[in-house]
């Protein structure tokens, strides 16, 4: 992880200090759902998760501290917010603030560095960019939190790990702590009341399973009609299901999932990611009123996907195996592990059965990153025989598109020259 420094700015007698970091989007694969504490952001259970590429998926975000700005403002996607309306993003300030302020007195104590500016004091500008939709179901808040909490890091040169970090991501949004980690990444839920012991650490490196990708197909770019937050309160509050999952079966579930990973078994590691989405979404199911954040054409992919796992050798007729499984979180859009060799057969099913809106080039709707469907190579399946009868073919544009990603590192840095901020430290883009 090659997370620099922050960097320093100077205008005429004024100098400034500014940081900017891209963090990752992580996808759970044993889902967290529920709090113990929502201040503190404490969950019911522990989680576990993958952290995808930043290549692909990523929040970008810049953070300026200088003595003339008069208060603390914040642009997300070009648009201003408030900072006081959001508590969550407000105590992440302050714990980077308060950090700062004890480091600052530490210096004073040993009469060092006594020139060092005061930024515990100082106001801050902060933009932050996603590069796909926010609020629709693909861990937004994850990414944007963790963006923020290793800027304020960097910035204030705070002397912390990333599991200490992830505590203070954590505050912001829970699945934040995860994105402060690459590879495959554990949040454990901990039983003090403090919080001191709920924190993220990861499981393996993103360069333990290089085979393992990703395909999410975006089924709507829309805000959710039911947010985590307001969903996850009133399930622990109405579900007969839940405390079933939080004392048995997520416990057993995270000692089998970090085994299955840590043996790249993915037979194992499928059967858990689907057994474990399916549950989590019984359980919005079984809250009252009931939740329901899947759709039709999520519900057309997850039988694609048994489907496809239930297809044999044409030679031989013994089972090909499970090779995919899926995992939705708390919206409709889909993401498919399958380990590489896999990646271009699945892509040519879901083209088929979900194509691109009409006038919807090839370039927008499947951007093919890696080249899969480049290949000369030709796997010999007829799609229509081979999966007639399974789901119906979808209307043109039901999924908007298909990412193809893999699992990728944490939060790392990006030179000055990419910075969301002008010199007089205001968003180079903003939305009319």
């Amino acid at each position: 992880m090659d997370i620099s420094k922050r960097i320093q700015i100077k205008h005429s007698n004024i100098t400034e200090y500014e940081s900017s970091v891209t963090s990752p989007v992580n996808i759970a694969v044993i889902k967290y759902w529920g709090k113990r504490n929502s201040e503190l952001i404490l969950p019911t259970n522990s989680s576990l998760s993958c952290t995808l590429s930043q290549d692909h998926l990523n929040t970008k975000t810049t953070i300026r501290a200088s003595p003339k700005f008069n208060t603390d403002r914040l642009w997300l996607n070009g648009v201003e917010e408030k900072i006081s309306a959001s508590t969550r993003l407000t105590n992440c300030i302050n714990k980077a603030r308060e950090l700062r302020k004890q480091l600052e007195n530490a210096l004073e104590d040993q009469e060092e560095n006594t020139s060092e500016k005061p930024l515990s004091k100082w106001k801050i500008h902060i933009a932050s960019e996603n590069n796909f939709p926010t609020a629709a179901g693909l861990a937004s808040s994850a990414s944007g939190y963790a963006a923020l909490v290793q800027a304020l890091a960097n910035l204030y040169e705070l002397p912390l790990n990333q599991t200490e970090l992830s505590k203070i991501a954590r505050i912001g949004s829970g699945s934040a702590c995860r994105s402060m980690f690459g590879g495959f990444v554990a949040w454990r839920a901990g039983v003090d009341p403090n919080g001191e012991d709920s924190y993220a650490e990861c499981v393996a490196p993103e360069s333990h399973w290089p085979d393992l990708h990703a395909l999410i197909l975006v089924v709507s770019d829309a805000k959710k009609g039911t947010s985590s937050t307001s969903g996850m309160s009133t399930t622990v509050k109405t579900s007969e299901l839940f405390p079933m999952r939080i004392e048995k079966v997520v416990p057993e579930r995270m000692k089998k999932m970090e085994e299955a990973i840590k043996n790249r078994d993915f037979n194992s590691f499928a059967i858990l990611t689907m057994k474990d989405s399916n549950q989590f979404h019984s359980v919005c199911l079984d809250t009252y009123p009931p939740i329901f954040y899947m759709n039709d054409i999520s519900r057309g992919i997850v039988h694609l996907v048994h489907a496809f796992n239930e297809q044999k050798d044409s030679t031989t007729g013994k089972p090909l195996g499970i090779r995919a499984a899926y995992t939705f979180d708390a919206g409709p859009n889909a993401v498919i592990y399958a380990e590489k060799q896999h990646i271009r057969e699945l892509v040519r099913i879901f083209m088929h059965f979900f194509p691109p809106a009409t006038t919807q080039p090839a370039s927008t709707y499947f951007p093919d990153p890696f080249g899969v469907l480049q290949s000369e190579s030709d796997d010999g399946i007829n799609v229509e025989k081979a999966y007639k009868g399974i789901v119906p073919r979808f209307d043109p544009g039901s999924v908007r598109r298909i990412i193809h990603t893999c699992v990728g590192e944490g939060p790392r840095s990006a030179p000055p020259s990419v910075s969301l901020l002008n010199e007089s430290g205001m968003p180079k883009r903003v939305k009319d």
